[in-house]
């Protein structure tokens, strides 16, 4: 055989050596894998935006700039350290916008979607990365719950429900912004570009605006206001309860198969805790001058109801956050903690963890053995990945909220609040971050891509997951409470 022959067999080798090699560290441990994808990403768009073409007065940007900056975008938070109006030249805008779609459709989400492209078909590894996304039980080995938000078969579909949700809501908040920001006096093409900018920010739940002002000159227009925050809020309940709702319109007699328990307390939770928060916005902030106290009753209630979606994870605001009442801001720093739904583009714990710990909280006061809802037993198992999850993000808060104020030496409920916000890539900010000692800038990053890759996966990453044991220990019950 001629060495040209063998020299062209290997070459057409190669790709399929890499394709198995890539599936095999894949499947090796997903969460891993999708933590080193996430991880590039930050550090190519620190590279993309540091660059001068970037910037507007075409001059690389500092280094903690442009990686904070890179870590807000990739993890969809929008908490910067520049002004991200007058900084970044328009092809840095680009970047950002990019950015921000890339992270906001999820860690393992990605992962499987690059598995998919270079394995050209989803087999059962990629299927297992995608589902890991969607119930961060499945990033462990041993048993997995029995009701799955989506089941491994359903992957597919829900791949194409994310492409889909994507580009069609988007689109649709894009095509009823565009006709108002023209009604404010926006020249045609800046309101085409603020209209697709403005989408795109409230559907990731980033929060970063391409004016100035940020929405205070929307302040009373409601239509304005009421999309932006029904665009951030079905981004926020994730993409498992967009792909059920949507099979339900298609087949609304199987309803009752296809709303599955992670759906039912997504969504339940997530308009309780829309409701609380309003209301306590309301009642906490009507006689605040600064907020809603220069508003009538009618006014106060929508913005106090606004603030409760953004306060989700949103990130946008009508007006300085810094002059909410001590009181609101602790409200904001619970709302910030829990978040949105699973495999959504918000942050927190998420509602679900709340959740099962509120009924783990109701089975123990009534003494019965299991949890329950919607007449399903929720297995024990799950309650023990909540409890971790919680207590992953409260380690992380405290740990980051000691630094940053050993770093500032500002005050507690201003460094709180950013931390969490943060954490929970909300974006909603004090003023922390602009001006932030560059110290406190790299612990701030650190912790807004500890909070977006998720407690589980972090955990599952650093511990490859449960061990099976042959042996167990002798029994016996510490005192608790």
């Amino acid at each position: 055989m001629s060495v040209t022959a063998t020299s062209a067999r290997s070459a057409r080798r190669a790709p399929r050596r890499f394709r198995e090699r890539f599936s095999d560290f894949a499947a090796a441990s997903p969460s891993r894998f999708a933590l080193i994808v996430f991880a590039a990403l930050v550090l190519l768009w620190t590279g993309l935006l540091a660059l001068p073409a970037s910037s507007a007065a075409h001059t690389a940007t500092d280094f903690a700039d442009a990686l904070f900056t890179a870590v807000s975008v990739v993890c969809v938070t929008g908490l910067s350290t520049v002004d991200m109006t007058t900084h970044w030249s328009a092809f840095g805008e680009v970047v950002i916008y990019v950015g921000v779609q890339i992270g906001g459709i999820g860690v393992l989400t990605l992962a499987s979607t690059l598995g998919l492209i270079i394995s050209r078909h989803l087999g059962l590894r990629a299927r297992l990365i995608a589902a890991g996304d969607t119930n961060p039980l499945r990033s462990h080995k041993g048993p997995v719950a029995e009701s799955q938000a989506v089941r491994l078969g359903e992957v597919g579909g829900l791949l194409l429900t994310i492409a889909i949700s994507v580009v069609t809501i988007e689109a649709a908040a894009a095509v009823i912004l565009f006709p108002l920001l023209l009604g404010h006096g926006f020249a045609l093409g800046e309101a085409a570009r603020d209209a697709v900018y403005y989408s795109a920010m409230a559907f990731t739940n980033t929060g970063f605006s391409p004016n100035n002002n940020g929405l205070f000159p929307f302040a009373h227009d409601y239509v304005f206001l009421t999309t932006i925050a029904v665009t951030v809020m079905l981004g926020a309940i994730g993409f498992p309860v967009i792909y059920a709702l949507a099979r339900v319109i298609r087949h609304p007699a199987q309803r009752r198969r296809i709303v599955s328990l992670h759906v039912k307390l997504t969504i339940v939770g997530y308009l309780v805790l829309f409701v609380i928060g309003g209301g306590l916005y309301w009642l906490l902030e009507h006689r605040n001058p600064e907020t809603f106290g220069r508003l009538g009753a009618g006014d106060g209630v929508f913005q106090s109801f606004f603030l409760s979606a953004m306060a989700r994870s949103g990130g946008f605001s009508t007006f300085d956050i810094a002059h909410l009442h001590n009181s609101s801001l602790l409200v904001t720093d619970m709302l910030m903690f829990i978040g949105g739904g699973s495999a959504s583009t918000a942050g927190g714990i998420k509602v679900t963890t709340l959740m099962v710990l509120f009924l783990a909280a109701v089975a123990e006061a009534k003494g019965v053995e299991s949890m329950e809802a919607f007449h399903r037993r929720i297995p024990g198992d799950v309650l023990r990945v909540a409890v971790s999850v919680v207590l992953w993000g409260a380690t992380i808060v405290a740990v980051a909220s000691v630094t940053v104020l050993a770093i500032t030496r500002d005050s507690l409920d201003h460094v709180l609040f950013d931390v969490i916000s943060a954490f929970a890539t909300c974006g909603l900010s004090t003023g922390l971050t602009m001006g932030a000692p560059t110290p406190a800038v790299y612990v701030l990053a650190i912790t807004m891509f500890l909070g977006r890759i998720g407690s589980i996966t972090l955990a599952a990453a650093l511990a490859q997951s449960q061990q099976r044991r042959l042996y167990a220990h002798p029994e016996e019950r510490p005192i608790v409470g």
